[in-house]
C-alpha cells in the first residue's frame, strides 16, 4: 500500500513554485503524489518525470472532461474531441511515468440532461472509453474511472453504476476507482460498494465528507478501513482535498470556506490519520 497527495490543494499544474511543496510532502512521509493534467503538452511532463524521480516521488495522475470534449456527447465532433483529449493525457502519463489515471473522464463533468443516461448516452460512452483503453494498453497505463455523486455527473453515481460500466468495455486496462467523498453520498452501505468494485478495484480516494482533513467528519472510515483491508487492497490511498487557493476550482467543488488550518496541517494530519489506521488493522 503506497499513501499519495492530490496536488490539487495546491495547483492545477505543475510549476517550479510547487517544487518546496513538493520536497515538504516527501519529508512528511507521502510515497508519491498525484498529478492533475489539463495541460495536455507531453514534452512539459517528460521534463518533470526527471524532477520527481530525483525527488523520490512516485506519481499518478487525476483528469476530467467538459462540455466541450465530452466523450459521452451525441455530437460526434465533441465526442471525438473528447476521446483525443483522453488519448493525449495517457501520452502525458506516460512522459511523466504515471502508471495510472484516476478521473471521471467518461463523461463531461457538471454536464447534465435532466434525466438519467440512455441507452444511447451509454452505449457511446462504452464505445469511447474502450478506445481509450486501447491506447491506455500502448502507454502502460491503467485506467481508473471514478464515479462521482448525483450533483456532479449523471452517468456512474454507485458502485454498481461504474462496476457495470467497466465490464462493458471489457477491457483490462479499464478499472475503476472508489472515492470515500461520493460514496458517503451515494452509498446505503460502504462494506457492501467496497466489495462490489473489488475485483476491477485500481486505485482509491481518501477525501472526507467537508473535503477537509481525513479523520476529522462524518465518513465511515472504520467500515472503510476494515473493508479495504478485508478485500486485500494493496494500491494507493491518496488523499483528494480541495480549498480556496483555485477560484476555478473552489466554484467548481462548491467551497465557500476553509475547511482546515493549512495545507500543510491537512497534509501532515492526513497522513498520519492513514497510516494510523492502516497500521491498527495489522
Amino acid at each position: 500500500m503506497k499513501i499519495g497527495m492530490n496536488l490539487l490543494l495546491w495547483s492545477d499544474t505543475l510549476s517550479d513554485e510547487l517544487l518546496p511543496v513538493l520536497e515538504s510532502l516527501k519529508a512528511m512521509g507521502y510515497d508519491g503524489i498525484e498529478v492533475p493534467i489539463f495541460d495536455l503538452e507531453v514534452d512539459k511532463y517528460a521534463q518533470w518525470a526527471k524532477k520527481l524521480d530525483d525527488l523520490g516521488l512516485e506519481r499518478t495522475v487525476v483528469t476530467v472532461r467538459s462540455e466541450a470534449d465530452d466523450p459521452m456527447s451525441a455530437d460526434e465532433a465533441v465526442r471525438r474531441q473528447g476521446i483525443e483529449c483522453n488519448k493525449r493525457a495517457l501520452d502525458c502519463c506516460q512522459a511523466l511515468g504515471a502508471p495510472l489515471i484516476a478521473g471521471p473522464y467518461h463523461s463531461g463533468l457538471g454536464v447534465f440532461s435532466g434525466a438519467g443516461p440512455t441507452a444511447d448516452e451509454r452505449k457511446r460512452a462504452v464505445d469511447s472509453m474502450r478506445e481509450v483503453a486501447e491506447h491506455a494498453a500502448t502507454c502502460g497505463v491503467t485506467l481508473a474511472l471514478e464515479y462521482l455523486n448525483r450533483f456532479e455527473c449523471y452517468l456512474l453515481n454507485c458502485a454498481t453504476d461504474a462496476v457495470s460500466f467497466v465490464r462493458e468495455v471489457d477491457h483490462p486496462n479499464c478499472r475503476v476507482m472508489y472515492d470515500t467523498f461520493h460514496a458517503n453520498i451515494e452509498e446505503k452501505n460502504i462494506p457492501k460498494a467496497i466489495r462490489t468494485v473489488e475485483p476491477v478495484l485500481a486505485h482509491v480516494h481518501i477525501s472526507e465528507n467537508d473535503r477537509g482533513t481525513p479523520g476529522t467528519g462524518n465518513v465511515a472510515w472504520d467500515e472503510s478501513f476494515d473493508t479495504l483491508r478485508e478485500i486485500g487492497y494493496d494500491g494507493w490511498l491518496t488523499i483528494e482535498a480541495f480549498g480556496l487557493a483555485l477560484p476555478a476550482l473552489a466554484a467548481a467543488t462548491r467551497i465557500w470556506r476553509r475547511m482546515y488550518d493549512t495545507e500543510e496541517q491537512l497534509a501532515r494530519d492526513g497522513l498520519a490519520f492513514i497510516k494510523s489506521q492502516w497500521e491498527k488493522r495489522g
